[in-house]
């Protein structure tokens, strides 16, 4: 069985994944374990130093696919993640990784304080670490780790969030489960203050994003899920506002052509505007953004239009936006499909007029740009994307390897009674003789 699990490891692809800078001065894309950064400030590809390790331009900084990608609030720090259990702080102004810390298991998630003081990171296991920043960069020991401040217990978290007010920080998981947990002022003691749960999503909750705008500064969360929906919460009191059935609209069952599935597709990311009146929303399957109308006042989301990028069959597994720019960017591709292979497939797309007070501005203002329109040019899809040209059969073996992939990795799984104790005698931490 353990032999199974590891071939299977082996063979488990990661998504890409994009980040882009509060105030779009670099865009940051991570397809299996290439780490791809261009500085849209000064129009050229960021150099990354990682002095932890000998790297060069030709080594990648990661050994293995990277599952979480952040920027900080301000925009000075940038944290990289994944299977290869480390997780590395950068400064963004030279590209150089101050530290590298080490996790026990497979990280997951990843969030950095609004202050830039702390950054947490998750697990497979559900257990969520904090380091100190400053402190960090001040260890001479290579063997740098975090500190545990809270678990979801034994399951997968998939999304950690600071709140905009920075009081909280928001964990998802795998068994359903939003937490709201108070941030304290030395976190390195353990955050023992549950705020509240957010309970409602009936299959994982993949995605977070908050919203707020100028008449509704109180900010809002919004979430997406293996279940299909993106719901609205007042998080502080766990409250569901709103719940939107993305997966039943006429327009995407078309698109994807299997109304009879027994389970709809899950929602892969959510990104909201920073006037908060839009919901950008990735769906498998779906080729192509899903945008929502957000009504801070009533509280509520509904579907506003499907925006197409068919002649591409171009479904987005990462989207991302500034603060300061009505734009959308969004990234299809997955970590190689073959081991022998170290080419990673990506393709990124930008939509414009990502904001709007009403459903007639965003119809006629939200439309995807040419490549040479793209903020860069073609300069920047090529290093974002490592080639220009990218052959349509490799972005659908990437599409379905990354929709099996979540399923198996997220979907929980059912087993007969006799199976379960099976599973339970072959535990490497509990055996029975």
């Amino acid at each position: 069985m353990q032999e199974d699990a590891d071939q299977h490891r082996e063979t488990e692809v990661a998504p890409a994944l994009i980040a882009v800078h509060p105030a779009q001065q670099s865009i940051a894309v991570a397809v299996g374990s290439d780490l791809r950064v261009f500085n849209l400030h000064e129009g050229y590809p960021a150099k990354l130093v990682d002095d932890s390790e000998e790297h060069n331009a030709n080594t990648n900084v990661h050994k293995h696919s990277i599952r979480a990608i952040r920027y900080g609030a301000k925009g000075n720090l940038f944290v990289s993640a994944g299977d290869d259990k480390l997780v590395k702080i950068w400064k963004t102004d030279s590209w150089r990784c101050t530290s590298t810390v080490l996790s026990e298991k497979r990280v997951s998630a990843v969030a950095i304080s609004n202050d830039g003081l702390y950054v947490c990171f998750a697990d497979k296991f559900g257990v969520v670490y904090v380091v100190d920043v400053e402190e960090l960069s001040k260890q001479s020991s290579t063997n740098k780790k975090g500190v545990p401040i809270l678990a979801h217990y034994c399951s997968i978290i998939t999304r950690l969030e600071f709140s905009p007010d920075g009081r909280f920080i928001i964990s998802a998981d795998r068994d359903f489960k939003i937490r709201v947990t108070v941030f304290p002022r030395n976190p390195l003691n353990g955050t023992h203050e549950i705020q509240s749960f957010c309970l409602g999503h009936t299959e994982f909750v993949s995605s977070l994003a908050f919203v707020r705008s100028l008449d509704h500064p109180q900010a809002f969360l919004v979430s997406g899920g293996g279940d299909s929906t993106v719901r609205l919460w007042d998080f502080t009191t766990g409250c569901l506002l709103d719940t939107c059935a993305v997966g039943e609209h006429e327009g995407f069952l078309q698109s994807n052509g299997k109304e009879d599935e027994s389970s709809l597709p899950a929602v892969t990311d959510v990104c909201t505007s920073h006037d908060g009146s839009l919901v950008a929303v990735a769906i498998q399957s779906l080729a192509g953004i899903m945008l929502l109308s957000c009504n801070l006042s009533a509280k509520t989301l509904s579907i506003i239009k499907v925006i197409s990028v068919s002649e591409e069959n171009f479904i987005p597994t990462s989207i991302g936006s500034s603060s300061t720019e009505r734009l959308l960017w969004m990234v299809m591709g997955a970590s190689s499909l073959n081991s022998s292979d170290s080419t990673c497939v990506a393709r990124v797309r930008v939509l414009s007029g990502f904001s709007g007070s009403n459903m007639e501005s965003v119809e006629h203002e939200t439309l995807i740009l040419d490549d040479k329109d793209v903020p860069g040019g073609e300069v920047t899809l090529e290093k974002l994307q490592g080639s220009l040209l990218i052959e349509k059969q490799a972005f659908n073996a990437a599409a379905e390897a990354v929709k099996t992939a979540m399923r198996n990795l997220l979907i929980k799984k059912q087993y007969t009674e006799e199976r379960r104790e099976y599973r339970k005698r072959g535990r490497n931490d509990k055996k029975t003789i």
